[in-house]
């Protein structure tokens, strides 16, 4: 294997990936440099080297921004075998420009559409698929059981039903919802799972790629569900000022009783002090009846560059990257979820209910800053952070939203 890490330069990991494979090698660039990551990877590829002994992985490491530089040069220039990427529409540029190759087949002889069925829509353009997923993880409210218990509140499952917890809670003098939206990022949360809920994954899908203007009518009834958190003071004080970690503290202390907040949240919620059955796990409400349930679980993904040498064995790679197998053991290193509904998940039981509840899902949405441009991304969470604090502002907020959307997408 060749192993480039931390590269400072475009140009010095343009050189160095810049090998063609050879007859039985692929050559396979991404972006696992962090411990845990690199070590799972070391995993997958050794495992399937060891099923495949004619065909070797040269693998290409790079950190994380240098890898987002350098992708699109070396997608255009000497392209490798296998590329580490994202799924939605932080894989359509590439698809559109002609980078990617089509895998259906890989999909079509392996099972993947009925395996990888809750990620098939986020995997899918022009009625194609684009790239294989191999894990994820799940959002959803983390909950206060014991407090819950203690104040007779059943989990809700309805929009009417969370409005009345959090008024109950709030009158028991304890906050709803803790966040800390300094850093913008958590407001994303709330936006798209309110916006799943509202008006479903192909509109949220249709917003997010530029399609939809920030002002439509529907945008506005998702803020104005929001409000119904927002105005009678049922987040957290002060969030502005807090990062995601400076909020955690009310949740453990029982001053807040519920954070909506992806998987990760769980390691500090137990390292605060808090023991596994005081926290409960619940799926973001229903609030359009009978609309399906899309959930907020961002995607890793491998593909393959359409100037790639070697498509036959690349097509191998994603394949066993696909299987039940190899995702159980892969995930089980992450700390993540397989995406292959027929693998296993650790025996922990949030990621349990995330899997159950993502390999259910009729889609995935991959995350806000994921799936629109960087500049939308930016502008919109600012938005999002400006409303939660100044919520009759919304339409002045939406129309500079708007203003955005017509640069951001040209």
């Amino acid at each position: 294997m060749t192993l480039l890490k931390n590269i400072g330069s475009i140009a010095l990991s343009y050189m160095l990936v810049a090998s063609a494979a050879c007859a039985g090698e692929i050559v396979l660039n991404s972006d696992q440099s962090d411990p845990v990551p690199k070590k799972a990877m070391e995993q997958l590829i050794a495992d399937f080297q060891t099923k495949n002994p004619d065909i070797k992985v040269k693998w290409n490491n790079f950190d994380h921004e240098g890898y987002k530089s350098a992708i699109r040069n070396f997608l255009t220039a000497t392209p490798p075998d296998v590329v580490a990427w994202y799924a939605g529409n932080r894989m359509e540029p590439f698809v559109k420009a002609g980078l990617f190759e089509d895998v259906s087949d890989v999909w079509a002889a392996n099972g993947l559409n009925d395996q990888l069925k809750s990620a098939a829509a986020s995997m899918t353009i022009d009625g194609k698929k684009w790239g294989v997923p191999y894990t994820y993880y799940q959002w959803g409210i983390y909950y206060r059981a014991d407090i819950f218990k203690d104040k007779g509140i059943t989990p809700p499952k309805t929009w009417d039903e969370l409005v009345a917890a959090c008024a109950k809670l709030k009158s028991a003098g304890i906050t709803p919802f803790t966040i800390g939206s300094k850093a913008l990022w958590p407001t994303a949360g709330w936006f798209d799972y309110l916006d799943l809920r509202v008006n479903g994954y192909q509109f949220h899908m249709d917003l997010t790629s530029g399609k939809v203007p920030y002002t439509d009518p529907k945008v506005k009834a998702v803020f104005a569900k929001w409000a119904e958190l927002v105005k009678p003071g049922y987040f957290l004080e002060n969030h502005a000022a807090l990062d995601w970690q400076d909020a955690m503290p009310q949740f453990v202390q029982g001053k807040a009783a519920m954070y909506l907040m992806g998987n990760f949240a769980v390691a500090p919620m137990k390292d605060g002090g808090l023991k596994e059955d005081q926290i409960g796990f619940l799926p973001f409400p229903e609030i359009t009846a009978g609309l399906p349930a899309a959930e907020e679980a961002p995607l890793d993904t491998f593909h393959i560059p359409s100037g790639a040498k070697n498509k036959e064995d690349a097509k191998k790679f994603l394949a066993y990257l696909a299987s039940a197998e190899a995702q159980t053991k892969m995930n089980a290193t992450l700390g993540q979820l397989p995406v292959n509904n027929q693998a296993t998940p650790a025996d922990d039981k949030f990621l349990k209910a995330g899997f159950e509840l993502v390999s259910k899902a009729q889609a995935l949405s991959q995350f806000y800053d994921r799936d629109a441009p960087a500049d939308m991304a930016k502008a919109g969470m600012e938005g999002f952070q400006e409303f939660m604090v100044k919520p009759d502002k919304i339409d002045a907020i939406l129309a500079r939203l708007d203003k955005v959307r017509a640069r951001a997408y040209k």
